[in-house]
């Protein structure tokens, strides 16, 4: 059967952590220690391969979590950089539905960490019928 590479862009701009001045950007919204949940449609009942791309900006800390659907992806989401990341993460625990799907970032609240995040970009196979 053969497959083909489809995606959602999933605009973020949210600033993260204990205090709304840590970081200097002005495009980010605060939002404390988790986003609102942005939606984002599956065209597809049978997605496959599923990963994300996040860019993110001054993450110190391992612990920050992103979630698909309430779940969170396994393993570490975001790793600490200075400055400027762009990283990939295989969806493994949580699970892709067709239509209506949600994404979340979420700080970890024991960590003294601000972090910004601007686009989130779900990718996936589905099959070409």
């Amino acid at each position: 059967m053969p497959y083909r590479a489809n995606y959602a862009l999933v605009n973020v701009s949210a600033l993260l952590g204990p205090n709304r001045d840590a970081l200097d950007v002005p495009w980010a919204e605060y939002v404390g220690d988790v986003t609102p949940a942005f939606e984002f449609t599956i065209p597809t009942d049978r997605p496959t391969d599923a990963y994300v791309g996040i860019q993110a900006f001054r993450v110190d800390e391992y612990g920050h979590e992103l979630q698909i659907n309430g779940e969170s992806l396994g393993g570490f989401d975001l790793p600490p950089a200075d400055g400027w990341q762009y990283w990939e993460d295989a969806i493994t625990d949580a699970e892709l539905s067709e239509g209506a799907n949600t994404l979340r970032v979420r700080r970890d609240e024991s960590a003294d960490d601000s972090f910004a995040v601007n686009n989130v970009t779900v990718h996936w196979r589905e099959p070409v019928e």
